[in-house]
């Protein structure tokens, strides 16, 4: 894990930095809101996770939490000396995926670091995102934007395979392997039929499948 510590008060960002790095996690520690808009702004794909105070200098953490919504799913935790049910609740509103008062036992956060990280990696793994696009292999869902696009068997793992190939050419040869099996020895234009019936499912999103003359197709995020 690579965490991230938006915190202001020095000496908790210390013994925390220091029981995390005995477990083998790195944090790095921001303490100043504006500062950490500053990074936020910069990106996140270096972190795993944020550690999130509410009452900082500068911007304070739910503006800072709205702010990292815009762009990430990163998981956040909210850390605070704010235990009123109005701020829990708004801390959840805002969409954090904790919400720890202070005190707290570091045993008990690092769990919570650790089992939240994991279960969002497992999550990562299964989806998969391209543009406005977005493929659940493991539920077999798909959503453009935030509707659900309604694809046929076919049509689900022709898309699963362009999206595992984002931004290379896909022969007709492959997804016909891929799709319809090694030991398939009909016509390779069944595969432009499935991709028009495709496109019109994904409605907008259709576009992003581009042909390619005389090669296959392309996944690209516009």
């Amino acid at each position: 894990m690579n965490i991230l510590m938006i915190e202001d008060d020095l000496q908790i960002c210390e013994v925390t930095q220091k029981y995390f790095s005995n477990k083998g996690t790195e944090i790095r520690t921001v303490t100043n809101g504006d500062d950490a808009m500053a990074l936020i702004y910069g990106g996140l794909e270096e972190y795993s996770l944020v550690l999130l105070d509410i009452m900082l200098p500068g911007a304070d953490g739910f503006t800072i939490c709205r702010s990292i919504r815009r762009s990430s799913n990163i998981p956040v935790i909210f850390i605070t000396a704010r235990g009123l049910e109005d701020d829990i609740l708004r801390g959840y509103e805002l969409g954090c995926d904790d919400y720890i008062v202070k005190p707290f036992l570091l045993s008990a956060l690092y769990a919570k670091c650790a089992a939240l990280v994991k279960r969002t990696e497992e999550i990562t793994d299964s989806l998969l995102v391209c543009g406005a696009i977005s493929l659940d292999t493991k539920k077999q869902v798909c959503f453009v934007g935030e509707n659900e696009a309604e694809l046929t068997p076919k049509g689900f793992a022709i898309l699963r395979c362009l999206m595992e190939h984002q931004g290379w050419v896909v022969s007709r040869d492959t997804l016909l392997d891929s799709v319809w099996g090694t030991d398939y020895f009909g016509m390779d234009r069944v595969v432009d039929n499935h991709i028009k019936r495709l496109r019109k499912a994904l409605g907008s999103a259709g576009k992003q499948i581009h042909t390619v003359i005389g090669r296959g197709y392309k996944l690209t995020e516009s």
